[in-house]
């Protein structure tokens, strides 16, 4: 049975520095950039990033647009779709905070696409996991981890106190294992 590691502030907080300074280099501030968090884990982490990078943010819902929508039905309280400008085109990075699949990344984009056609898009994440099961890499990556599949990433970015922020690795649930292979 694997055992759970947890990884700090100072590694995140490193981690998030290195995604804003890898963003702001490659896109100098522009009317038509903006961050889009994936909803839910990656809403806190694209605040954080625009606090930084003085970018426009906004939020990607997936929820209608997610292949496993039986097993994992659409949460009551979730964080609809709010994108700040218009994304046609506009280069839009997509903010996640865990990249395993792929499958999350395919429904944000998916849903990017329903409110129009941007010029660029890119995928920041703070953890890059492993595992794809869709061919997509992210183009800016915070922690590279190597994560088997009967475990799972819990990421916590506290939006009002840093301090807080926690990565843990821990045992995968059965049901979440079963799905996994």
């Amino acid at each position: 049975m694997a055992t759970t590691k947890t990884i700090g502030p100072t590694e995140i907080h490193a981690a998030i520095a290195r995604l804003a300074t890898a963003i702001s280099a490659r896109h100098p501030a522009t009317d038509k950039f903006m961050l889009l968090g994936v909803a839910n884990g990656g809403v806190a982490l694209a605040h954080r990033l625009a606090r930084s990078l003085r970018a426009r943010v906004g939020t990607v819902d997936i929820s209608f647009h997610r292949d496993d929508i039986g097993r994992h039905p659409i949460p009551k309280e979730f964080a609809p779709t709010q994108i700040p400008a218009d994304v046609h085109g506009a280069t839009v990075i997509l903010i996640d905070d865990v990249l395993f699949s792929g499958r999350t990344v395919k429904a944000a984009l998916d849903e990017l696409f329903d409110h129009g056609r941007p010029a660029k898009v890119e995928l920041a994440v703070l953890i890059d996991r492993g595992g794809r099961s869709l061919p997509l890499a992210a183009d800016f990556t915070g922690l590279t981890l190597d994560v088997s599949a009967t475990e799972k990433v819990v990421v916590r970015i506290d939006p009002t106190n840093p301090k807080r922020d926690f990565v843990r690795i821990e045992p995968a649930s059965r049901d979440a294992r079963a799905s996994a292979l």
